[in-house]
């Protein structure tokens, strides 16, 4: 099937491993021109290289990234026309242990950084003949965990933000939807000190026992793998999603038990 990607300008935050890395590879193999922005210039850099596409380190929640994101790849490609929206991250605390750094810490990447993007981006998209947004979001937007609040609070404040945004923009041909995934076999999860060590600790059990937990919960009875979750992403992305907008596509296994 062809995705009708082919050439096009592409920015996806939050790129360097993990949902965003499989994204921007994915759209680079569609032939677009993939710009990949996360904080970690070092590790940045060698995904462009791997992946064939151009590097912008760049922290999402500063008040000036969203414009120095959009002039590189501007520069790079000649405009901008799709952006996903992936930079992200949790840990596990329990809900009276959040401090008021946190939730704000929380809001400032999860809402904030992406809103000011998609501020800058829809209005240019409009003038091309549209293009298209995703969102990376969560099942913890749809049913908070008690082990993150913070992260779900805000992931359910980004959904509900790229409703708003695909409302504003439809008439423009600007499609803006979100994907939710679960429990992803990502570094967020998987690495030393990630979230399946962080439960572990918090729970006085095993890693493997931790990540037994999780697995229970998704009817599918595993963690995503990266890829799977991307290969999503750059559906929506495509033409071929010509007619989806304000839609929050679960990618979760079934661990959210809602149709929505």
């Amino acid at each position: 099937m062809d995705l009708g990607l082919t050439s096009k300008a592409c920015i996806v935050t939050g790129a360097s491993k993990g949902i965003g890395l499989e994204t921007a590879r994915r759209l680079a193999a569609e032939g677009a021109g993939v710009l990949l922005v996360g904080r970690d210039g070092d590790a940045l850099a060698a995904a462009a290289r791997e992946v064939g596409g151009i590097a912008c380190a760049a922290d999402v929640t500063h008040p000036g990234a969203a414009a120095a994101i959009v002039a590189a790849c501007e520069e790079a490609f000649g405009g901008v026309d799709v952006l996903v929206n992936n930079a992200g991250t949790t840990f596990a605390r329990s809900l009276d242990d959040l401090t008021d750094q946190d939730w704000h810490d929380q809001y400032a990447l999860h809402v904030v950084g992406p809103m000011r993007l998609m501020r800058l981006v829809a209005p240019k998209l409009a003038a091309r003949g549209g293009g298209r947004i995703v969102n990376v979001c969560s099942s913890a937007g749809k049913r908070p965990s008690q082990s993150n609040g913070a992260y779900s609070v805000t992931k359910a404040a980004q959904l509900s933000l790229s409703r708003l945004f695909a409302d504003a923009h439809a008439k423009d041909g600007v499609l803006v939807n979100a994907v939710a995934p679960g429990p992803v076999s990502s570094p967020l999860w998987m690495a030393d000190g990630g979230m399946a060590e962080q439960l572990a600790t918090a729970g006085g059990i095993s890693r493997d026992e931790a990540l037994a937990v999780q697995e229970a919960k998704v009817p599918l009875g595993r963690f995503a793998e990266p890829g799977e979750v991307a290969d999503v992403i750059v559906f929506l992305c495509s033409a071929r999603a010509s007619t989806v907008t304000g839609a929050a596509w679960s990618a979760d296994g079934g661990a959210v038990a809602i149709i929505v």
